[in-house]
């Protein structure tokens, strides 16, 4: 079977770029032949010397009726290709595409273009929603400036296609933004208890949307991390990760005020409740999370003493 990968979206969605992007890295630049089968051409192109580099043929076919799986077939017999990657015209109806029968699609990629997403969504949802419905993977470009609107994106792109992975990228790169529907808890709840990766994912979130966390009471599970500065007015509880491999660990934790600090031990592990608040502390260089114990109560170590996110 021949491996095939479609590469979908409308013109200006960022395919030509995202296609250069993987013929350029090492792991694409396996032995033999790639056909690249172009039925779009948009302002940007592609650079000879990378495709001879990757050691890619280019064939442009750009109009609908003449890709067919005939054509198709004679551009394997003529080139030999040990993989064919085919960028595929958004204006085209994707569900009258046919490939030959032995020709196996791999991975299919939408491109999306987030600066003009709802305009096409709003007046081309049907081209759209064939591309969308079967792709594994969609990219949103070009979203600088757009993040208020990525989760109404998110959202309308999931009512098509459940199953796929949806990225957000814009000028400096992929977009790490957890969106509310994604949180492994419910932030219309006043109290979060939080088990081990709910405790991960609360740390990691709280750092960039700290006001979906204030004034909200919080249950975790920690170890007792106490400052040598601290002078028993405040201590950090937290836990141990691994954010990489076994050599890239890190104590995700902030600091929680709490009046009974002197009968605390060092790695001690404890119950904490608390309430988040947003304060200046010297440690954060201005404003960020700081808890107020409500409680803090020894309990036994959990199973899996370090989180995982590697």
């Amino acid at each position: 079977m021949k491996p095939v990968y479609v590469i979908n979206g409308f013109l200006e969605s960022g395919k030509t770029e995202f296609i250069s992007y993987t013929l350029s890295q090492p792991y694409f630049q396996s032995q033999g032949t790639t056909l690249l089968i172009v039925c779009e051409e948009g302002e940007i192109e592609y650079d000879e010397n990378d495709l001879k580099k990757s050691r890619t043929v280019m064939e442009v076919i750009d109009e609908e009726e003449e890709l067919t799986t005939s054509k198709m077939i004679e551009l394997e017999k003529k080139y030999k290709p040990e993989r064919i990657i085919i960028e595929y015209n958004g204006m085209w109806n994707y569900k009258n595409f046919k490939m030959p029968w032995h020709w196996k699609l791999e991975q299919q990629i939408t491109t999306i273009n987030a600066a003009t997403f709802q305009t096409y969504y709003t007046n081309m949802k049907s081209l759209l929603a064939e591309m969308i419905r079967k792709s594994e993977l969609i990219i949103f470009n070009r979203c600088d400036g757009l993040i208020d609107q990525l989760s109404g994106f998110k959202r309308n792109v999931k009512t098509l296609n459940p199953q796929a992975e949806v990225i957000f990228e814009d000028k400096d790169g992929e977009v790490n933004q957890m969106f509310e529907e994604d949180l492994p808890y419910d932030l219309k709840a006043s109290e979060l208890d939080l088990d081990d990766y709910g405790y991960g994912i609360f740390y990691l979130d709280a750092m960039d949307n700290l006001d979906r966390y204030i004034d909200k009471t919080i249950t975790f599970v920690a170890m007792v991390l106490k400052p040598e500065n601290s002078n028993n007015e405040y201590f950090v509880p937290g836990r141990m990760a691994m954010t990489c491999c076994a050599d890239d660990m890190a104590f995700l934790g902030y600091a929680c005020k709490y009046d009974k600090c002197s009968e605390l031990e060092n790695k001690q592990w404890v119950k904490v409740k608390a309430t988040v608040h947003c304060e200046f502390w010297k440690d954060y260089n201005g404003e960020g999370p700081v808890l107020h114990a409500i409680s803090v109560t020894p309990t036994d170590k959990p199973k899996e003493e370090i989180l995982n996110f590697s």
